[in-house]
Order: structure tokens, then sequence, then C-alpha cells
């Protein structure tokens, strides 16, 4: 069964679309996730599960290629490039400890408690949880509008 994959794409983070899909792919490759030799969504399926004008997943794709992270095969689609690598465990929780330091200082600045905030990622992990997707979609994607 193919995995799970749940790309969140946020049109009012201030980062190009094309390079949310960049990050998030690399780090499904990163953490194992995704593996070399993988198949990735077709850019047309991609496209249309995220209602995103397809040259923006062509752009994608190319600069991944490019940088080596992925493989295009003529007719065939994309695929993890077999000499990706995946991050050690001490990598993985250094990129997250980031991402966390960068929400606490916001919830510090919105004087938003610990204990809730710890809740609130209990929570959103919660709801990326394999166990409680559906089986027959390997690759959930959405998208958040902030508004």
């Amino acid at each position: 069964m193919p995995p799970q994959l749940h790309l969140q794409l946020d049109p009012r983070s201030g980062v190009p679309v094309y390079r949310q899909l960049m990050d998030q792919f690399k780090y499904y490759i990163a953490g194992g996730t995704l593996r070399p030799l993988d198949q990735l969504p077709s850019i047309r399926e991609l496209a249309l599960a995220l209602s995103v004008n397809p040259t923006t997943v062509v752009k994608a794709y190319t600069e991944l290629e490019r940088e080596g992270v992925i493989a295009m095969r003529h007719g065939k689609g994309a695929f993890v490039a077999a000499g990706a690598t995946q991050l050690s465990s001490e990598q993985k929780e250094s990129a997250v400890r980031r991402s966390a330091r960068h929400l606490a200082v916001e919830a510090c600045q919105m004087d938003l408690a610990s204990t809730r905030v710890v809740k609130i990622v209990r929570e959103e992990m919660d709801g990326l949880t394999p166990e409680k997707q559906e089986p027959e979609a390997p690759i959930k994607f959405s998208v958040v509008s902030q508004g």
C-alpha cells in the first residue's frame, strides 16, 4: 500500500506554493515515509487534488529533480531518486525543534498557555495518524486557508 502523504498548502504563508510542495516532499523523503524509487503522484493528479495550476507542480518537480531529490522518467512519472537520503533521529529532532520554537514564540506573543498549545498540537497530530485515515485513500491533500 502506498504511503499516506498529508500535503498542506497555505496560500497566506508568504512561501510560494511550489516551494511548500518541495519542502514537504523533502521531509517525507528525509523521514523515510517516501523511499528511493517510490513513485510520486502525477502532475495532473497532484494539481487537481490540491486545486493548483499544473505549472506549479511542474515547477516543484523540476526543482526537486535539479536538486537530485527526484528523478523524472518520460512517460512514467516522478520517482524518489535512488540516492535520496534519510535524516538521522537527531537531524529530524533538530528540524522539528526549529518549528516548535517558532510555534512557542507565537504562542507567547499571543499569551496562550503552554498546556493549550500542547493540547492543540496533540489534536493536530491525532488528525494525521494513519490509523484514523481511510485505507483506500493513499494520499491525503489539504489546503489551509487562514482568513
